[in-house]
């Protein structure tokens, strides 16, 4: 049974719903119609990208006669794409974060309908490859808005992680083997019906190029008429507030600068990111006189780019698992660790083998870190400002990917090759090897300085992290829980909301006081007899239904938050007052509950020990109180890492200084909390 860790933290395990396959995980979000349809967009979007990609770089060639210009029509076409997102990726950002993203999102799809009309009418070189800039620009201005859009599609939180898996897929799986089928289809049927108008195969390309504006012109209405959520925002206190000061763009990009100054996990992902794709970069910069340093030739080449896209797939694929046992501020910094780390042999590797386990390694560590980088900006960036935080992460990412693809064949060739034996074989150490070291080294470091950023959870090491996620242990929240059982209803909810406001005033950032009228057992009652439901199975369901929705909808996101959780009879008080009432098996009503709150259990259980005999006449009868309580002793006597037993006689007042020097103690010897000590008069 799931509860206490090691250290008393509190801990959930995972329902197997939660663990469940990645096609459970990915139908539940695909039931979500705007996040299908927007889905479906993508892919009409993405195979248009990777057939322009194909078709202008076919155009080009055949529109210069020089062969040098043709030798560089590929690169020519690849680099004026990507151009606008080096130089001006930011502004797609504030456009996402100023504007309806719907309507930037048609705009964007409309011009590059145009665009691509006018390439194949113009028929142009110097047009072909300014109008590819173009594109490129409205790329720039479609991709933060839909990043930035996507969580608020969602029903919960943890179908972000999903949802980025399902468009990763789409762009680079699903709609790379589409366009690239569609190209060769469209130019093979061509070319065997020897339908091509000239010889030159120039007009089955644009014939390519004006099919291609109308899947951007089919997003454009989709998105117009189909997806009206796009524009829907999540307005908060800081939203409002950062409209009415907003005075035009320079005041969003200051904002979006000091966000990133002042947040110490979105600073910690934007350093990691630079040695991620730095060692990226290093790596496919080099791959081709790696795999020749390697004795491989093309067919290592090959095989290299296959792991590295095996492990990137991998890394994406086990991350949401990962994230079950890993804080994800955790999880970012060690993934690129471990990538800089499997670079390291990468570097040192004697054989093709070798290289082949480490560039998968590799591969999966960055999968990971990509994945969770983007799901850490959906879930813990508001929605004011994720379209900029999400613009600077592309941009980051295209900016250092492609410098350090440039300068890499610079660095290789400042060293001059030497072959060395090694185990009987001959091996070439040539300019890729220190290169990729120092890559290496670069992401290591970038890494643990990422993690020492992001890491909020500084009151437990890594290693008991990396050893609960090793024994597949559910990962700990960073928040607490503590719950106030008791006899009565009056009883737990006056000293739950006393604690919570002596816990509030003694500088806790945020604490909640979970409670719910449903809790009352007299209007638990009063709900039951309305419905026509007078057994005590029914009570016990209703309860651990009205349970099951407080732990997913307020307490298990609090303690994800870090937050400090108050709860008035949590469990032990429904299940003491069911089994004593109505005779239910204990053991059946615990698994009841352990199913209702996904086994979650307190770190800190108050139980107020009141004498019946004190109680008003209109508190029940005397023996079922009496029966209570004793239950509930036990179950104390039985947990006595847990419970905290309170004298609960007295005034108001007095058993709460009871209940609050218990905590403070009980907080400070596990050393848990991080309140500043209070005084004791704080609580008189």
């Amino acid at each position: 049974m799931g509860g206490l860790n090691g250290n008393g933290r509190a801990g959930a395990e995972a329902p197997k719903g939660s663990e469940g396959s990645m096609t459970h995980r990915a139908r539940s979000v695909l039931s979500i119609r705007p996040f299908r349809r927007l889905w479906g967009v993508t892919y009409l979007c993405s195979v248009g990208d990777w057939l322009s990609l194909l078709a202008l770089a076919g155009l080009a060639s055949k529109l210069t006669e020089d062969y040098k210009a043709q030798s560089f029509a590929f690169a020519g076409v690849v680099l004026t794409q990507l151009l606008p997102g080096l130089l001006f990726a930011p502004l797609g950002g504030l456009f996402a974060d100023r504007f309806d993203r719907r309507k930037v999102m048609v705009f964007a799809d409309i011009a590059r309908c145009g665009l691509f009309l006018s390439i194949a009418i113009v028929g142009s070189p110097w047009w072909l490859f300014a109008g590819n800039f173009l594109v490129g620009c409205c790329a720039l201005l479609w991709i933060p808005s839909k990043d930035a859009a996507v969580p608020n599609l969602l029903r919960r939180p943890d179908q972000v992680e999903t949802a980025n898996q399902l468009g990763m897929v789409m762009t680079y799986g699903i709609a790379v083997i589409s366009g690239a089928g569609l190209y060769a289809a469209i130019t093979g049927i061509a070319t065997n019906l020897n339908l091509q108008p000239d010889d030159s195969g120039m007009g089955v390309a644009k014939v390519i190029l004006m099919i291609n504006g109308l899947l951007y012109l089919s997003s454009a209405i989709i998105v117009a008429t189909r997806i009206p959520e796009l524009s829907r925002r999540v307005v908060s206190a800081t939203e409002q507030g950062e409209e009415a000061a907003k005075t035009g763009i320079m005041a969003m990009i200051r904002d979006a600068g000091r966000f990133v100054r002042t947040t110490p996990i979105v600073r910690g992902l934007l350093i990691g990111m630079v040695g991620a794709f730095a060692a990226a970069g290093a790596l496919v910069g080099s791959a081709q006189l790696y795999a020749n340093s390697l004795g491989g030739g093309d067919g290592a080449f090959g095989l290299l780019f296959v792991a590295l896209f095996i492990g990137l797939a991998t890394g994406m694929g086990t991350a949401p698992k990962l994230a079950l046992r890993l804080p994800r501020n955790r999880l970012f910094g060690i993934a690129i660790v471990v990538a800089g780390i499997a670079q390291l042999l990468v570097a040192l590797s004697p054989h093709l083998a070798v290289s082949l386990i480490t560039v998968a390694v590799l591969g999966a560590g960055a999968g990971i870190a990509f994945l969770t980088g983007v799901t850490i900006i959906g879930t813990q960036v508001e929605d004011a400002i994720r379209g900029r935080i999400n613009a600077i992460y592309q941009s980051l990412m295209k900016i250092i990917l492609a410098g350090a693809m440039a300068l890499t064949p610079v660095l290789v060739g400042l060293v001059q090759p030497h072959n060395i034996t090694l185990f009987g074989r001959v091996m070439i150490v040539d300019g890729t090897r220190p290169v990729l070291l120092g890559a290496g080294v670069l992401a290591a470091l970038v890494g643990i300085l990422a993690y020492r950023q992001m890491d909020d959870r500084r009151s437990e090491t890594i290693v008991s992290d990396l050893l609960a996620a090793i024994r597949r242990k559910p990962r700990r929240s960073t928040g607490m829980l503590i719950a106030v059982e008791g006899d009565t209803h009056l009883d737990t909810s006056t000293q739950a909301e006393l604690l919570a406001d002596w816990l509030r005033a003694s500088g806790k950032k945020e604490v909640l006081l979970a409670t719910d009228p449903a809790l009352d057992d007299v209007r638990l009652r009063t709900v039951l007899v309305d419905a026509g439901l007078s057994s005590a199975r029914a009570h016990a369901l209703v309860a651990a239904a009205v349970r099951a929705d407080l732990v997913e909808r307020q307490i298990q996101p609090a303690l994800d938050r870090g937050a400090l959780v108050v709860m008035e009879r949590f469990i032990d008080s429904p299940l003491a007052h069911l089994s004593v009432a109505a005779g239910l098996d204990p053991a059946e009503l615990e698994g009841l509950a352990d199913w209702a709150t996904v086994r979650l259990r307190p770190d800190i259980t108050i139980l107020l020990d009141r004498d019946p005999s004190t109680l008003q006449p209109r508190a029940g009868s005397a023996e079922h109180h009496w029966h209570v309580q004793s239950v509930l002793t036990d179950m104390a006597a039985a947990d006595p890492d847990r419970y905290v037993v309170v004298d609960g006689d007295g005034s108001p007042e007095g058993v709460h200084d009871r209940v609050r020097l218990a905590v403070q103690t009980t907080m400070a010897g596990r050393k848990l909390a991080r309140l500043e000590p209070v005084p004791a008069e704080a609580g008189s």
